[in-house]
């Protein structure tokens, strides 16, 4: 694994996006939930507020306007400033993986078989100038999302509201979206081409944000949003380089049960390098006592120097992200259309080796399921071609006969050369050396990254066998499944991510029938057995799951983690 894995990938319209994202947890200490103001780190003082929160980070917080972010990305930083209709449940592990009210006093009110959406705001909402937060401004801040110089966003909303592909954003289409009502100050109400259970989910996005339309500013907006949440933008320099927020003084910890906002103050300073921030966070002095990072991973070798030291590993944190990392089948592409092939493949794979090549077990866990392994998002544990940890290779040459290739098989296997966790060299090479073992030949084909991107989410250009991930914008099996294997979501003439091009009409239709369900409970096991049954075409190969260490100062407390993003929630921790 690099030193720094951040693997951002922002699909265009009609895509989900996938974030992978790191994690501080202590894994040595009792973590806390917002409920419970216990001391969550490995002191024994309870959080208290005051004092100021540096965050050290590679990657700019750019783009700080709520059209252009996801919830999920910049560390949770944008929550701090953002409000939505509903947000994370701000607890660890698979508690933390649910949606809860933030700005609405509950995840909503479904109607007319899950296409109507009610929401009811909260009383004694307020913006930073202390004037209050009405549904209208929830709804222009929806439309504002769909300006074609807003872009970046989710696309979600383009695609599941009525009149959504055709609406050109609040600059150019004075009429708004009709699809949004709000028939009063506190209710809003969306209108959905189809059912979507998961619609609470999306409401955790940051174009829920409300945004006050006098106060609108176009692209200048990202450099001082009008706060709904507990800080506001006192500076933002070098496009997001140095972000300072201060304290909003017309939030209320009445009206957010989710976020605790301790610290006065909270410093980001980007565009560090990562050699950098883990060299600060690990030695601590002055103010990165209290610094923790939303972007930069632990490596293998500074594991290694960290286990030496007892204190120093009491800060490393470890934790999950709903992510798999897998090699990708074009059946369009011979051999691959034979299943005997694809099949043997996934027999000859020795994960042990990949995982190693990822940095060793401290940084990957060997996948046999397309899923995450998080109940949140239906995980259910199978391995339709059970090979182990280090592969089956005589049941692979056995396939292969079957399959006409007797005497071997020749492939090509592309990847990218850059250095990132997901298609590496060394992990193309761990792939190579184990199909050997079972008779097959692997050339590499080593593209640079924009090139490999652009080849394997081309339709016409994609090869027969590449390393693909996905990480889903909310923990659930649809969001992981549908963009993968949903036939209708094929691309033909943009970036297209059902690598397999499947289009099962018994796959569409089980899709649609569980995004019907709005109790998300009943829906995970069947978003569980849908994986199941997909893996079973041997359309992919799930090779791992990553693991995420991090380090924070040695004065950070209340760290809370949940499954959803897998990032230390910075709305929890307290320095004092």
């Amino acid at each position: 694994m690099s030193q720094t894995f951040r693997f951002l990938h922002f699909p265009p319209a009609r895509r989900v996006v996938a974030v992978a994202v790191g994690v501080v947890l202590a894994a040595t200490a009792t973590a806390c939930g917002p409920k419970d103001a216990a001391a969550g780190d490995g002191t024994s003082a309870a959080p208290a507020k005051g004092g100021t929160l540096t965050v050290l980070n590679s990657q700019p917080q750019t783009n700080f306007d709520p059209a252009r972010l996801y919830t999920s990305g910049g560390g949770n930083v944008p929550t701090l400033v953002f409000r939505t209709l509903t947000t994370r449940n701000r607890e660890n592990g698979a508690a933390g993986a649910k949606a809860v009210p933030d700005l609405a006093t509950d995840t909503g009110r479904p109607s007319e078989n899950a296409t109507v959406w009610t929401y009811t705001l909260k009383d004694g909402l307020k913006f930073e100038d202390g004037s209050p937060i009405t549904s209208a401004d929830i709804k222009y801040g929806i439309e504002r999302s769909f300006a074609a110089e807003l872009s970046g966003g989710a696309p979600f909303l383009r695609d599941w509201l009525v009149g959504g592909e055709s609406y050109q954003g609040p600059y150019k289409d004075k009429d708004g979206l009709k699809s949004i009502e709000t028939p009063d100050a506190k209710t809003i109400v969306f209108h959905l081409k189809k059912p979507e259970g998961e619609f609470p989910l999306l409401a955790t996005q940051t174009q829920f944000a409300p945004v006050p339309k006098a106060k609108d500013t176009g692209t200048k907006y990202e450099e001082h949003p009008v706060s709904s949440g507990p800080y506001k933008v006192a500076k933002n320099t070098g496009d997001g380089e140095h972000l300072v927020l201060e304290r909003n003084p017309h939030w209320s910890e009445k009206t957010d049960s989710e976020r605790h906002a301790y610290p006065d103050t909270i410093d980001v300073k980007s565009g560090l390098d990562s050699a950098v921030v883990n060299q600060r966070l690990a030695t601590g002095a002055g103010p990165d006592a209290a610094a923790v990072t939303t972007d930069t991973d632990l490596g293998p070798a500074e594991l290694a120097r960290i286990g030496g030291d007892k204190e120093l590993g009491k800060r490393v944190g470890t934790g999950h992200f709903g992510y798999t990392n897998y090699l990708a089948f074009n059946p369009k592409v011979k051999p691959f259309d034979n299943p005997k092939v694809r099949q043997a493949i996934a027999y000859a794979v020795n994960r042990q080796s990949v995982v190693n090549a990822a940095g060793g077990s401290a940084l990957a866990e060997p996948a046999t399921t397309f899923l995450p392994n998080s109940k949140p998002f239906g995980y259910t544990p199978y391995d339709p071609f059970p090979a182990g940890r280090t592969g089956n290779p005589a049941k692979a040459r056995e396939l292969l006969k079957e399959a006409g290739y007797e005497n071997g098989l020749n492939i090509t296997l592309a990847h990218s050369t850059a250095k990132n966790f997901s298609t590496s060299p060394e992990i193309a090479t761990a792939v190579q050396e184990a199909l050997k073992k079972a008779g097959i030949t692997v050339r590499l084909q080593g593209l640079e990254n924009n090139d490999y991107q652009e080849k394997v989410h081309s339709v016409d250009d994609e090869p027969g066998l590449f390393f693909g991930s996905w990480g889903a914008d909310w923990p659930s099996g649809g969001a992981f499944l549908a963009p993968i294997f949903d036939g209708r979501q094929i691309v033909r003439d943009a970036a297209n991510f059902n690598h397999a091009q499947l289009d099962d009409p018994a796959v569409n239709h089980e899709i649609d029938e569980i995004n019907k369900l709005t109790d998300l409970t009943a829906a995970a096991p069947r978003w569980g057995a849908l994986d199941k049954k997909i893996g079973e075409q041997a359309l992919s190969v799930p090779l791992f799951h990553p693991v995420y260490k991090r380090l924070y100062g040695k004065d950070i407390k209340n760290v809370v983690i949940s499954d959803w993003t897998g990032v230390l929630d910075i709305s929890q921790v307290a320095v004092k």
